[in-house]
């Protein structure tokens, strides 16, 4: 496909890095807005406003198939993005800042308003931060937390303490309630697909597929979940912290927001009902000792600074918080924040990411989700109805992945080896993002 990108900043250089391989990619931005990650990769690039109709020809737009606009500007993002509908064929992508944009935009597509002058897809990146914060909280000691087929199944990812029985053992000696299987496993820091030979060692982070209440019984038998996460604290009272805030309200929790600034303090007050508002620095270790900050289930901290969302965790990880969840804007730094000590560092541009690939994806082949900061990838199989029925294991994949769930029209199947693959099914398959283009492939291929 040829895809046009207007923006080349590192969101654009992190898009155009994972679809360059297999597309041919132009990016449309001002020369000094350039970041360096741009030189390592083949991609065309033309300098300009992608707003600019003269700009966007030059970059060949109606040949494209997609448009993606991401620079910092959502109002420059929308009129582009307009701009290239107007004049083309093309499929729109826009990334934006402000939620009204999301839901104005989006009703513009409804066919209610007969409206042929449109946005394809508009990806709101903290709205996604949010959702995957949310998923995490809910479970109590979960790393990670995806859920498929309508919540019937999911993916559950923990980390084995010193004192797990789990240590030292073989997983095929583990006993795991039935319909459940370990899809993956990262030990330090590189991800990778176990079998039943694989011995779990302390500080493992394995990550579990299967029946949502089969994990449930697995995670308090094995990982001592058997209370509800009851307090929350959030450093950081803008969009993220709001609308998380307003989604944790509807579990009926004891919620804290902790904001440096005094007006946007009164502005929560009024969007919040049953959260107590704080006013304050989270990095004042005064205030967090007086509000008794550490005590909370879950520490999260989403001020839209890296930098400050470090100290603020490390400080609140220092007192004693069991679990701090922290925002991350670079996606290099990630990594960095867990190998220091924070239990879970997410980025809003790994889920973005997945949205962009599924809407311009053109096989019968999906992501899902992303684990570990995208060294593993979740797919969504779709196989043909006249798929001639084979079993698990007569399927000879070319590289290592588990097939960890079947969704076949209502029912919800965790596999074995012995299972079989027919007409219709969807499957939910995990392995290694170096792993992943080889399973297409493969798929791709199946009659």
């Amino acid at each position: 496909m040829k895809i046009i990108i207007f923006g080349a900043n590192e969101l654009s250089s992190m898009i155009a890095s994972e679809l360059y391989t297999e597309n041919d990619i132009t990016v449309i931005d001002d020369e000094h807005n350039r970041v360096d990650a741009f030189n390592k990769l083949d991609v065309g690039f033309v300098p300009g406003n992608g707003s600019n109709i003269e700009v966007l020809k030059q970059a060949s737009i109606k040949s494209a198939d997609v448009f993606i606009a991401c620079t910092a500007s959502d109002e420059l993002n929308i009129v582009a993005c307009l701009t290239a509908k107007r004049i083309s064929t093309v499929k729109t992508i826009c990334f934006v800042r402000k939620e009204e944009y999301k839901y104005s935009l989006g009703l513009a597509k409804d066919a209610e308003y007969n409206c042929d002058f449109y946005i394809d897809n508009v990806i709101w990146p903290e709205e996604l931060l949010t959702q995957e914060i949310f998923r995490i909280i809910t479970v109590a000691k979960a790393l990670d937390v995806e859920h498929f087929a309508d919540g019937r199944a999911r993916l559950l990812e923990y980390r084995i303490a010193k004192n797990s029985i789990l240590v030292n053992q073989m997983i095929k000696n583990c006993e795991f309630p039935k319909d459940t299987v370990i899809v993956g496993i990262t030990r330090n820091c590189e991800l990778f697909i176990p079998n039943g030979e694989t011995i779990l060692h302390e500080d493992d982070k394995v990550i579990f597929m299967g029946l949502s209440n089969s994990l449930d019984i697995l995670a308090g038998k094995f990982f001592h979940e058997k209370e509800f996460v009851k307090n929350v604290t959030i450093i950081g009272g803008g969009n993220v912290g709001l609308k998380l805030a307003k989604n944790l309200e509807n579990l009926k929790l004891n919620l804290k927001i902790v904001e440096k600034d005094t007006a946007r303090c009164e502005y929560l007050s009024q969007e919040l009902n049953n959260t107590l508002i704080i006013n304050g620095d989270g990095t004042d270790l005064e205030l967090l000792n007086e509000e008794d900050i550490a005590s909370s289930d879950v520490v999260v901290s989403v001020t839209n600074n890296d930098e400050k969302n470090l100290l603020c965790s490390l400080l609140v990880k220092h007192m004693g918080a069991s679990r701090v969840i922290s925002r991350v804007s670079k996606t290099t730094n990630v990594e960095l924040f867990e190998r220091v000590g924070i239990d879970i560092a997410i980025s809003s541009r790994t889920a973005a990411l997945n949205e962009i690939k599924n809407n311009i994806k053109e096989t019968n082949i999906g992501i899902l989700a992303t684990v570990e900061q995208g060294k593993g990838e979740v797919l969504v199989i779709e196989i043909p109805e006249n798929y001639q029925t084979k079993k698990i294991m007569e399927l000879k994949l070319p590289v290592k992945a588990i097939v960890g769930v079947i969704q076949r029209r209502k029912r919800i199947i965790i596999p074995n080896g012995a299972t079989q693959i027919m007409g219709g099914d969807n499957l939910i398959i995990f392995t290694t993002s170096e792993n992943a283009p080889n399973i297409k492939e493969f798929f791709e291929e199946i009659e």
